[in-house]
């Protein structure tokens, strides 16, 4: 019972944190509502990256990459068909052809993301350590370049507009719910606990037979759909993108929100990403001028760094300790 009531708190704990910022985003003007929609679909990224990081280990640069062609492939699928031709003629026939709804993108970003993920893995979840993180930044610089410049398959180096404004309130509150429910399964579940084994000994996890590539592939195409779903969250709040938003910064702001809420705990992916991007979306405003002191282009990257450098030097397990939300009080 005891722990029957555990584990309902871990998940709940999340789900409320999460309802909350919904729920305040539909009391917001519009101009402010996009802030707490950008930390919405923060929480619904962190914890897709989580499911892979926290859980192996492994440090992976490359999971934005699967954001961002689940944010590609969702924008395209749902530009209304009379626009393509003219502002993007170059698309595959199968792509400048068909249109569909919100609903059937954001599936098909996830199938795309993990997809993606799982080809790529196959070799890559070989690797650990500096072998796996170089491995995966590669990743992201391939994705990055091909979606890029590769015309028959988005923009280009241009911006993918026109893209439906579909990601309000409700849906990136149970886009955000969605992502943490099945983070949350996941790790509790036998795969889930034999990945996290081979994070805390692999030499023993694999001599009891656990199977340590085939682990943290499950975990890394995982992550990918849910990176793709996220992605198409992502495009869908915006309403136009570039390949740029989806790239260094992304990768950044994001594992600066993993790493200061709590590498090792969904509680912390959660957490962190609301409170980072709240911070985050502070600090943008004094940059334009229209919040606290005018603080000049490119302070709030130089916060959030600090303020990770801090969180690692200081508290190396980050705002929650690695840890699951809980009632029970620990022993200091």
């Amino acid at each position: 019972m005891t722990r029957r009531l555990g584990s309902t708190v871990q998940l709940l704990g999340p789900a409320a944190a999460i309802a909350a910022v919904g729920f305040v985003a539909t009391l917001v003007s519009r101009a402010n509502e996009i802030y707490f929609l950008n930390a919405l679909v923060s929480v619904a990224i962190v914890v897709a990256i989580y499911v892979f990081v926290g859980n192996s280990g492994v440090l992976s640069f490359g999971q934005i990459s699967f954001v961002a062609v689940g944010a590609f492939a969702a924008g395209v699928l749902t530009v209304p068909l009379e626009s393509k031709v003219g502002v993007l003629p170059d698309l595959f026939p199968f792509l400048r052809d068909h249109t569909v709804g919100s609903a059937t993108s954001l599936a098909l970003a996830a199938a795309v993301g993990g997809v993606l993920a799982l080809v790529v893995g196959l070799p890559l979840m070989r690797l650990s350590g500096l072998a796996a993180g170089i491995a995966t930044f590669a990743v992201l610089e391939i994705v990055h370049n091909l979606l890029r410049e590769w015309t028959k398959i988005g923009p280009g180096a241009t911006t993918l507009s026109l893209v439906p404004e579909t990601t309000g309130a409700l849906q990136a509150t149970l886009g955000a719910l969605l992502v943490v429910v099945v983070a949350f399964a996941y790790q509790r579940s036998r795969l889930g606990r034999l990945l996290r084994a081979t994070r805390e000994d692999p030499a023993a996890a694999q001599a009891v037979g656990v199977g340590i590539h085939a682990q943290r592939l499950w975990a890394f195409t995982l992550s990918g759909v849910l990176c793709g779903f996220a992605g198409g969250l992502y495009v869908h709040m915006l309403g136009s993108i570039t390949t740029e938003q989806v790239y260094l910064e992304l990768t950044f702001i994001t594992l600066a929100m993993l790493v200061v809420g709590g590498l090792t705990s969904l509680w912390g992916a959660v957490l962190g990403a609301l409170a980072v991007s709240g911070l985050d979306s502070v600090l943008g405003k004094a940059e334009e001028g229209s919040f606290g002191p005018d603080l000049p282009t490119g302070s709030r990257l130089v916060v959030v760094g600090a303020l990770m450098a801090l969180v690692l030097i200081l508290r190396p397990s980050g705002l929650t300790g690695g840890r699951e939300l809980s009632l029970r009080r620990r022993p200091a």
